[in-house]
């Protein structure tokens, strides 16, 4: 035991943390295995140590005492014994305890990023013995062990013994950089994304005595670079980091692990400049400015920079021009540099991402899960897989991977399922993953059209192993089942298999023809809202909380929005949050409340001019109706488009609607129209008798009423 350790003392949940077990174990033991329990049953056996501080609420317990009793306990679980002795919990919790100091270190030394570069320092130079060249190591290692006092030395040796060695000492500390309260947590690459790139990249040597060479942008403190296999005694790899000091921590963690050859520069423009070769004189250079491998993960930039010239993509493509002629690149991107629509000035993340869809650069793009970053929340993330030359099998045709979906499905294994499917270019999900192509052809969508490129956003398709005749077929039949009174309408619903294929139609086009308007859901002020004026619709009225015309505004406080717009009739209100929600405004003059949005339907109000005249039930303007409208947006193929890590949206520019004549759109409406009124008789019955029940239940409450079910053979009630 070492000195910092007498007399520490622990809580019951640092007991739960050090120990590696449940909160309900360590109250377990501590019920069982009490004093004065032993003591009642004669039990021998050694009690749960007693508090030696604190108060009944919160006791504190001398941590040795703890160890020693957990040394009587072996690990269940344990495979291998340390001098013939299974390893116990006392050993894990020993181990973790001085992992424990150097946190409390942090206190000391008042500053995270000193303790880490010390801590950092003193292993590498441990690492390096005594076959270090003062001229090679970075101007600051030096000095930063120097600074170290003997506790920090001490904790860092003490970690090295307990973790094996000093590079696995050195991945520790930097992963204990959240819990030190250092920005370094920020920026570090999430282990499961580590985990994907090397399973895509695969061993660097692929069997052979040539190894693939490998550069490393935006480096960080190196954990996608450590994470590939096989990069014991490379030579060829090269990191850059622009950060000077977290470029130190990537020196001294490579020098951890013994890759002390790896080349690290602050810009990759340094890769362009020749090198000198160490020890042989000025004349003997080389240059690797180009490699096999090319890694990148882009700093967290808060804001989206969209209209920066420097922006995420620019990292793509800087890692784009570094590939060999069949080399492969992987660059972690945010989500929304995928997601911009082109407009009529593009900006430059949009530019980037077209420039590499022209040329033919991505053989993949993989959306990673919603949260895979812990210290960035609210924020999606996408992994880009670049090439220089594409197959003849390949060209013009890019993999779309939706991970996140993958993750729902499949768990914590998520990285083993998408390298499988890059491997095998196949998914057993369509929705999942599938090829599609850059440039359109015979009628096929085209991930050059200026729209989103995210996966969850163009994996859209029909539902899979489903017969939809035969599941509408049994759909009418329940309904008939439970409504016999609807059995002529019921019967009279044609329904047959469709012969021809249809097309669809992005809603983002439509906006763009002029054929749809979309309305803007606004921000209202609460103490704005009553209960009278123009009725208000938002959230609560669509997730139907509220019921609508439960909530108002007065003409004269609308007044103070000018922006927001009174719905027509025939509108379509849209919910896109977890899934799409829709409602069709029958009457208008509604307001709609964000992030609850509209459709219009262009030609729909002089449609209904020119039907209040003549009657006409077709119009040769009118190419879609609010009904139809409101249940095709709600169609299964574009509930799955949602993104988001918080609040899974859909874009509603992304959805797609079938085109089909216009004579069965008017079919589609009056049917979904008589279906609404239907619907409505029935909540009106619903609502009756929840009514019923509810005055029953408060007559009775109150002791006002008494009730009574009458038989069949005594009078009704009189009139």
């Amino acid at each position: 035991m070492s000195e910092g350790q007498h007399g520490e003392r622990v809580t019951l949940g640092e007991i739960k943390q050090l120990a590696g077990v449940g909160r309900p174990t360590v109250s377990n033991w501590r019920r069982r295995f009490a004093r004065e329990v032993l003591e009642a049953a004669n039990d021998k056996r050694p009690a749960f140590p007693d508090p030696v501080a604190g108060t009944d609420g919160k006791p504190l317990f001398d941590a040795e005492e703890i160890a020693c009793w957990l040394d009587l306990r072996p690990l269940p679980d344990a495979d291998t014994e340390k001098d013939g002795e299974p390893v116990t919990y006392g050993e894990r919790f020993r181990q973790e305890l001085k992992v424990r100091g150097l946190v409390a270190l942090r206190y000391e030394t008042r500053s995270a990023d000193r303790l880490i570069a010390q801590v950092l320092a003193v292993l590498a130079m441990d690492a390096e013995g005594e076959a270090w060249v003062p001229e090679y190591l970075p101007p600051t290692l030096l000095p930063d062990r120097a600074a170290a006092t003997a506790r920090v030395r001490d904790v860092a040796r003490e970690l090295a013994e307990v973790r094996g060695g000093e590079g696995a000492a050195a991945d520790e500390v930097l992963n204990l950089a959240g819990r030190l309260e250092s920005d370094l947590a920020m920026d570090a690459t999430p282990q499961t994304v580590v985990d994907l790139v090397s399973l895509l990249v695969g061993s660097l040597g692929g069997g052979t005595d040539e190894q693939a060479s490998v550069i490393n942008l935006c480096a960080g403190t190196g954990e996608l670079l450590l994470g590939l296999k096989d990069l014991d005694g490379h030579g060829d790899l090269v990191a850059v980091e622009p950060d000077a000091f977290r470029r130190t921590l990537l020196i001294s963690r490579l020098l951890c692990h013994w890759l002390g050859s790896v080349d690290v520069f602050a810009s990759p423009t340094d890769l362009d400049t020749p090198q000198a070769l160490a020890g042989l004189g000025a004349d003997a250079s080389y240059r690797l400015s180009h490699a096999d491998i090319v890694v990148a993960d882009p700093p967290y930039a808060s804001g989206e920079r969209d209209r920066d010239e420097d922006g995420p993509l620019g990292w793509a493509l800087e890692a784009l021009r570094r590939l060999n002629p069949q080399g492969r690149g992987y660059v972690v991107v945010p989500s929304w540099t995928l997601a911009r629509p082109r407009t009529a000035e593009p900006t430059p993340t949009v530019r980037m991402r077209q420039e590499l869809l022209d040329r033919d650069s991505l053989a993949a793009i993989i959306q990673l899960p919603r949260r895979i970053h812990p210290f960035r929340t609210g924020a999606e993330h996408a992994l880009l897989v670049l090439r220089r030359d594409a197959s003849s099998e390949d060209r013009g045709r890019v993999l779309l991977v939706d991970a996140d979906r993958i993750a729902g499905r499949v768990g914590a294994d998520w990285p083993r399922h998408v390298a499988e499917i890059l491997r095998t270019r196949t998914s057993p999900v369509a929705e999942e993953a599938r090829y599609a192509t850059v440039q359109a052809s015979a009628g096929a969508e085209a991930l050059a059209d200026g729209r989103s490129v995210l996966p969850a956003h163009r994996l859209a398709s029909p539902e899979q192993g489903l017969d939809h005749f035969a599941a509408t077929r049994d759909a009418r039949q329940s309904a008939f089942d439970v409504l016999p009174q609807l059995k002529e309408w019921l019967g009279g619903l044609g329904v047959r298999k469709r012969s021809e294929s249809v097309r669809h139609i992005k809603v983002g086009d439509q906006l763009k023809a002029g054929s749809l308007r979309l309305l803007a859901g606004h921000r209202i002020r609460e103490s704005d809202i009553g209960d009278a004026g123009v009725p208000v619709i938002g959230r609560e009225e669509m997730l139907g909380a509220l019921p609508i015309g439960s909530r108002r505004i007065l003409p004269e406080h609308l007044v103070a929005y000018p922006q927001a717009m009174v719905t027509d009739r025939g509108d379509v209100f849209l919910l896109t949050e977890h899934g799409v929600r829709t409602q069709v405004d029958d009457a208008g003059g509604c307001v709609l409340l964000a992030p609850v949005q509209g459709l219009r339907i262009a030609a729909y109000r002089a449609y209904l001019n020119e039907s209040a005249k003549s009657g006409a039930r077709h119009s040769e303007s009118l190419w879609m109706r609010p009904q139809a409208l409101a249940r095709l947006l709600a169609a299964p193929r574009n509930q799955r488009r949602g993104s988001g890590s918080l609040v899974r949206r859909v874009s509603v520019r992304d959805m797609d609607l079938p085109q089909l004549p216009r004579e069965e759109i008017a079919d589609l409406e009056a049917i979904l129209a008589e279906a609404e009124r239907h619907r409505a008789e029935v909540r009106r019955q619903l609502a009756a008798l929840d009514t019923l029940a509810e005055r029953l239940a408060a007559g009775v409450a109150d002791g006002d009423l008494r009730l009574r079910q009458r038989q069949p053979s005594e009078p009704g009630p009189r009139a």
